[in-house]
């Protein structure tokens, strides 16, 4: 992991941005090994970002946009979806963010 602790704490809101940036990327390798190719999704309908967040911290959806901003730079109108981001107080292993997704394959 690239980045480990707390957003708001010891990792800022930009640095939690990019940390879901890499989970996105995580989650499309995992989905091209089921699905063989990315070229096998149709869209992605539903974004689910868990941030381990500092107390007072809220600016979740902020850093869960990193998610979703790659999203739709990689598949355009089919990178669409619906999304909650959401604040908890720990996470496996440290990790400031994780994401998961529910994508339609064609």
């Amino acid at each position: 992991m690239k980045y480990k602790g707390k957003v708001g704490g010891q990792v800022s809101e930009t640095d939690g941005y990019e940390a879901a940036k890499v989970c996105a990327i995580n989650c499309l390798s995992a989905v091209k090994g089921i699905a063989g190719s990315l070229d096998n999704i149709e869209k992605i309908v539903k974004v689910t970002g868990f941030v381990n967040s500092a107390a007072g911290f809220s600016a979740q959806p902020k850093v869960v946009n990193g998610a979703s901003e790659l999203f739709g730079q990689v598949f355009g109108d089919a990178g669409s979806h619906s999304r909650s981001a959401v604040g908890v107080s720990e996470l496996p292993l440290d990790a400031p963010v994780e994401v998961e997704i529910i994508v339609k394959l064609k």
